[in-house]
């Protein structure tokens, strides 16, 4: 039997390690990828740290899903992309990586990004089909994935976070309501804050106002567009930087804040920061049990909404590519992915992009090559 490389991860204090793992028959309409590339998500740092504890099998689990690849395999009914353009094997490739059920009361009232079973609970490699994440040599795509030919105009490195940083973005922005000439908030400049900042102003923001407590991050906010960063170090006091951006938004505050952080501290603030009738995005915290306090009173008086984003409709994908391919020279995106490793040093790739216990990294975004 055939076998490829993964790292399995057996839970926060614990090393991965590397594995020799079975490589699938494909299913009629499955594909099987050969990861290129592969990033890690600030969400996964939460998975190592234990932020977002889970219940993990006894043979480890395979994470990671930023993510881009060539396809190694077609299933015998698969002869498109979800667009309808030839696939052939050699193809680079974009893709989800969660599986909404299409057989629940959000599918089928076409909201499959809030399918409640899209993200399956974590398999071991041992169990069909082995390859369930990215930090491996191989992806295993199911039926009902939606996978995107990739523009030969991109490089892997532009690709690998579409398919999550970037598509969250996009459509966080977009059910949050920001309109053209519109203002944003954008509470944390890591991987996702700063695209954030570009699509807004792809999208034809007025005004993008981009909050993070480490001057690089900030920095590369302004080189992706954003109008005015506030150092949350610099600018201790919270209604000094509720003001700060009420004056930048002409008094009124912003048509749309978010939390790119994943720290729910972060959300009242947030809250202040919008004008009336104004949306809040939360994105960032996906750790259960966080807690914050609200005085919902401010919500209703202040005629205020909040929206949860948990992934994506498979649409984005290929209005993400779309603006990578438009906006590649207008931003600095070489700078997003500033070191890759090899997959057998997954290990020091988490070490070193770690940055909650000493607040500070070089690492804007790693990539594990298998």
């Amino acid at each position: 039997m055939s076998t490829g490389k993964a790292a399995v991860f057996f839970g926060p204090g614990k090393p991965f390690e590397i594995r020799e793992v079975p490589i699938p028959d494909v299913e009629p309409d499955a594909v099987l990828i050969k990861v290129a590339l592969a990033s890690v998500c600030g969400s996964d740092l939460h998975f190592w740290r234990g932020d977002a504890p889970l219940r993990l099998p006894e043979d480890g689990w395979i994470f990671g899903h930023e993510m881009t690849g060539r396809v190694a395999k077609l299933g015998a009914r698969v002869t498109t992309d979800s667009l309808g353009r030839p696939l052939e094997e050699g193809d680079r490739v974009a893709y989800t990586y969660f599986y909404p059920c299409g057989r629940c009361w959000a599918c089928l009232h076409n909201e499959p990004a809030a399918c409640p079973a899209k993200i399956e609970r974590p398999l071991g490699p041992s169990q069909f089909p082995h390859f369930h994440g990215a930090f491996a040599e191989y992806y295993y795509l199911k039926p009902r994935g939606a996978l995107f030919l990739v523009p030969d105009a991109l490089p892997d490195e532009l690709v690998a976070p579409v398919n999550c940083a970037l598509s969250q973005v996009i459509f966080g922005l977009t059910k949050g309501g920001l309109q053209f000439g519109g203002s944003v908030v954008i509470q944390g400049a890591g991987g996702l804050g700063v695209q954030a900042a570009a699509v807004a102003r792809d999208m034809g923001a007025q005004t993008v106002i981009v909050l993070d407590q480490l001057p690089g991050r900030l920095e590369l906010a302004r080189a992706f567009g954003a109008d005015h960063t506030l150092n949350v170090r610099e600018v201790a006091d919270r209604k000094e930087r509720v003001a700060l951006v009420r004056k930048w938004t002409g008094g009124v505050g912003a048509d749309v804040a978010c939390d790119f952080v994943g720290f729910p501290q972060v959300i009242p603030e947030g809250l202040d920061m919008l004008r009336a009738g104004g949306t809040y995005v939360e994105i960032g915290t996906i750790s259960r049990g966080a807690k914050v306090e609200l005085e919902p009173s401010l919500l209703v008086w202040g005629s205020k909404k909040i929206v949860g984003i948990i992934q994506y409709d498979p649409w984005v994908i290929p209005k993400a590519l779309d603006f990578l391919v438009r906006n590649r020279r207008r931003f600095p995106f070489d700078r997003l992915l500033s070191h890759t490793y090899p997959l057998e040093q997954i290990n020091r790739a988490f070490a070193e992009s770690e940055w909650h216990a000493r607040e500070t990294t070089t690492i804007t975004r790693a990539a594990l090559v298998p």
